[in-house]
């Protein structure tokens, strides 16, 4: 039997303001460091509205060789105000070269890097209910402004 399609669907584009990071250190997995988000946009023909601060964050872990693993919890208010959780977990890697320029701030291109991210949703509200319903991916990239997904149902 020949393997299914993998369809999916452009939902909305993250862009995300970060603050400055909690290290909390070397842990049993990893080097862990708090990293508040503040705010953001949610912006796209599925969902458009705003990252709410001071309820987000990512609990970001590090390897040795620099690897990120992503543990982050947004929540969303649509522009109609209707409200949403999303949890996406997530990894970040490349070169040491390309991680010690992401590391100081540098612009860096995205096909240098590997960043991706597996996302669910949760909400109460009834006009995005549709979001409980679905496996999303994020694309990222991580410009000197903060974190951008492009973020994709999979059908």
């Amino acid at each position: 039997m020949p393997p299914l399609p993998l369809a999916s669907e452009f939902l909305f584009r993250a862009t995300l303001t970060v603050g400055a990071p909690q290290p909390v250190g070397l842990t049993r997995t990893g080097d862990l460091r708090i990293v508040p988000v503040t705010g953001g946009r949610i912006e796209g023909p599925a969902l458009t509205g705003e990252v709410l601060p001071g309820t987000a964050a990512d609990w970001l872990r590090v390897d040795p060789d620099g690897t990120a693993h992503m543990d982050v919890r947004l929540t969303i208010r649509s522009a109609e105000g209707h409200l949403a959780f999303m949890h996406y977990s997530g990894i970040r890697t490349g070169s040491a070269e390309v991680l010690a320029r992401l590391n100081a701030g540098e612009a860096v291109d995205p096909s240098d890097y590997y960043f991706r991210t597996a996302i669910r949703f949760e909400t109460g509200a009834a006009p995005l209910a549709w979001l409980n319903r679905i496996l999303a991916v994020g694309i990222g990239q991580r410009p000197p402004s903060g974190p951008t997904y492009d973020v994709y149902a999979i059908r």
